[in-house]
């Protein structure tokens, strides 16, 4: 799993963004899980991710964060990448940030998409 880390930081939430490729929910569940042995994601507020499946189409988990995962979602449709996992983790920090929280996902996957 490529973690690009800690992309942004906003009334006290962090956020970073990790991807890898993925073609099936196995190899989600498999991704997610090796993220989260990194405890600091372990205790992550949010994980939340999308992948779209050229074999089965859009999977997607909120995590908390509703909405989020369809945020990760068009963008990855937007993109055209399949079998690619995206995974936005926050890091709540006390402060609601009502609709800031999606351009914050956003941001970080476009920085992910950027870097890849």
């Amino acid at each position: 799993m490529k973690q690009l880390g800690q992309i942004l930081t906003d009334r006290g939430s962090k956020y970073a963004v990790s991807g890898c490729p993925a073609s099936d929910r196995g190899a989600v569940d498999a991704a997610l899980k090796e993220l989260k042995r990194d405890k600091s994601y372990a205790k992550a507020t949010h994980n939340t991710w999308a992948v779209l499946l050229s074999d089965g189409g859009p999977l997607k988990g909120d995590d908390g964060e509703s909405g989020a995962g369809m945020v990760i979602i068009r963008m990855l449709e937007r993109e055209g990448l399949e079998d690619h996992l995206i995974v936005v983790t926050r890091w709540y920090g006390g402060k609601h940030l009502g609709g800031d929280r999606f351009r914050h996902v956003q941001s970080c996957v476009r920085a992910y998409l950027d870097a890849a």
